[in-house]
């Protein structure tokens, strides 16, 4: 009877004399003095990608052609190369079989450990050639030479606007789609950035964490404080192009720019008036309701604009 032997126990009779390397079998021989030759028969007509395999060029083909065999029993995510099914699968079991030895942190990847451990040491492999920036990962090295470079590879497909980083591009989406994946669950509200949520929780908390340096002041939004400070300093560092105009805050800005263009974006839907600011057409809307919001705390009088009240009471006084 014939029988077959594995490659542990028949003899290895072909070897390598760059690397050492030997296997019973020749074509394992021939893959490897590919790997230090350099002898890469397999190519791709589109794009010119070579390499010695050909199991190697019918993963890369999925990049042209988008197909992904490997699919997932449980949500139907699929991918192109089966080590990252592999991958995926455990974000359903919840395996993390990677721990580290310094705090609590699991992880499913061993290169997601290795880039935590360097948290511990302080280790910054990655540096910026033009400035003294320096960080854990290479990806985040890449986004950051786009500060310098000014590239935005991620474009929205709706409106054109792009992006340096895919996440921004994502968050950005929802405003097409109208996706509001962040909801308080005190009173309901959504948002489509988390960050957006963070700051709304401190309504129902209180909570206001940025304070000002010369005053008591204190405000639960960092751009909030930005704007106060200004009122310490004077600083002014919105300017109109047209006149010698400035101001503290944008917004500002925008109002006075259309002293100049005559724009009025804001019109009454009751008789057509417009005017350059909302809060104008919502004291204007008051001649049809007849509401008088502004009541004088010494008679009966009342009426629609603070304007007109400030005037009575001094009729009081």
């Amino acid at each position: 009877m014939l029988v077959r032997h594995t490659n542990q126990t028949m003899e290895k009779t072909h070897s390598a004399e760059m690397c050492g390397y030997s296997s019973s079998e020749k074509s394992n021989l021939i893959r490897d003095m590919r790997a230090h030759t350099s002898d890469k028969l397999h190519s791709c007509e589109l794009c010119g990608y070579c390499c010695s395999r050909r199991s190697h060029l019918v993963k890369h083909m999925r990049i042209h052609t988008g197909e992904k065999p490997h699919s997932c029993e449980v949500c139907g995510y699929s991918c192109s190369v089966k080590s990252n099914l592999v991958k995926h699968m455990k974000t359903h079991t919840g395996e993390k079989p990677h721990s580290c030895e310094v705090c609590k942190y699991s992880c499913s990847e061993k290169s997601a450990l290795v880039k935590h451990r360097r948290t511990h040491t302080g280790e910054k492999l990655h540096s910026c050639e033009l400035c003294r920036y320096s960080c854990y990962e290479k990806s985040t090295l890449v986004r950051h030479m786009r500060t310098h470079t000014g590239e935005k590879p991620h474009s929205c497909e709706v409106c054109g606007y792009s992006f340096t980083t895919k996440s921004n591009l994502v968050t950005h989406m929802r405003i097409h789609t109208g996706e509001k994946p962040h909801s308080c669950k005190v009173c309901g509200y959504s948002c489509s950035r988390k960050s957006h949520l963070v700051t709304h929780m401190r309504t129902h908390t209180g909570e206001k964490p940025y304070s000002c340096e010369v005053c008591r002041h204190s405000c639960s939004e960092k751009s909030d404080l930005l704007k106060h400070i200004r009122t310490h300093t004077g600083e002014k560092p919105h300017s109109c192009e047209v006149c010698s105009y400035s101001c503290s805050e944008k917004s500002d800005l925008l109002k006075h720019i259309r002293t100049h263009t005559g724009e009025k974006p804001h019109s009454c839907e009751v008789c057509g008036f417009s005017c350059s600011e909302r809060s104008t057409v919502v004291s204007h809307m008051r001649t049809h309701t007849g509401e008088k919001p502004y009541s004088c705390t010494v008679c009966e009088y009342s009426c629609s604009h603070k304007s007109s009240l400030v005037i009575h009471m001094k009729k009081h006084n």
